[in-house]
């Protein structure tokens, strides 16, 4: 699919069938991240897939936002590889995590996988309940599968606001 269709067409998928992700789409999803660019190519995300009856129903108890899909990516960081910016106050950890889901989520569309960015959860209880390493940050989590009948993007979907009120020239 054409970049810009993907980007115009993908929408937060909030209702799924029960069709599992395709090992090799969920491998190339997967892989679109692990090219995804960090600072320093510290490469400190790291990548969870569930799709376990008992990994879905721990996510479960975490957020009401899984919306039936079958496999539910958890993208956090290693807190102890991150670049950190001059002056000591930020470091690359979550945008760096961000980038990779972006990759993620906009490879998923271009498989013809659906998907919803989800961050309606305490990433602290998630991290335990799944028993992650302390030194992990969860940034956010992204259900994976195929719509289900009747599902599709919010009506307002297509509306957007001009450049110019979104960008400013300096």
């Amino acid at each position: 699919m054409e970049f810009k269709e993907v980007i115009k067409n993908r929408y937060s998928c909030k209702k799924y069938g029960d069709k599992q992700v395709e090992a090799e789409k969920l491998t190339a999803i997967l892989e679109a991240g692990r090219l995804a660019p960090t600072a320093k190519n510290m490469q400190e995300q790291r990548i969870y897939v569930l799709q376990s009856a008992e990994a879905l129903a721990k996510l479960d108890q975490a957020t009401p936002c899984r919306y039936g899909a079958p496999t539910v990516v958890v993208v956090a960081f290693d807190k102890n590889n991150v670049f950190t910016y001059p002056g000591d106050k930020y470091d690359t950890g979550a945008e760096d995590a961000t980038i990779v889901a972006t990759h993620l989520i906009l490879a998923a569309a271009d498989e013809g996988v659906d998907s919803c960015w989800v961050n309606y959860f305490d990433p602290d209880q998630l991290a335990a309940s799944l028993g992650l390493p302390e030194n992990e940050q969860i940034v956010m989590v992204m259900d994976l599968g195929y719509a289900a009948e009747g599902a599709g993007p919010l009506p307002n979907h297509a509306s957007r606001k001009d450049l110019a009120e979104t960008v400013k020239y300096l």
